[in-house]
């Protein structure tokens, strides 16, 4: 197999990791609903400056290290959307999960933010690209 053969396969089996990793993280869509809300795909590199305090205080609760932003605002229903910077690489669902899990409990629970209609997350990586798109809407 020739090299440029050989990139290109490994690019589609990863590509293809990464889509299972993704529907396995967001689930079938709902009915008359999709699971994917549109939104950017890449953003800057640098969190806004509130995004950054939000973050620092995550941290220090106990947050992930690699967490450098944490965005809050809603969608035009209100329902929370929770942007995230973080400067860890890795896309593996698992460690999505984990994420997920300690951001939106820290914001309940020290930020005073409601998700009993569920929420939204974009997660974006150290070169600013899409990692995770969740619609966890209620």
């Amino acid at each position: 197999m020739n090299p440029t053969t050989r990139l290109t396969a490994l690019a589609c089996l990863g590509s293809a990791a990464f889509l299972a990793g993704y529907y396995a993280t967001v689930g079938a869509p709902s009915p008359g609903r999709s699971s994917v809300t549109p939104g950017p795909t890449i953003t800057s590199t640098v969190a806004p400056d509130a995004a950054v305090r939000v973050a620092a205080r995550y941290r220090k609760s106990g947050g992930e290290k690699d967490v450098y932003g944490i965005q809050r605002s809603s969608d035009p229903d209100g329902v929370p959307l929770l942007i995230v910077w973080t400067h860890d690489p890795d896309q593996d669902a698992e460690i999505f999960d984990d994420l997920k899990g300690s951001i939106t409990g820290y914001l309940e629970r020290e930020e005073g933010l409601s998700l009993r209609r569920g929420y939204l997350m974009d997660v974006f990586g150290p070169d600013g690209a899409l990692q995770h798109r969740l619609d966890a809407r209620q």
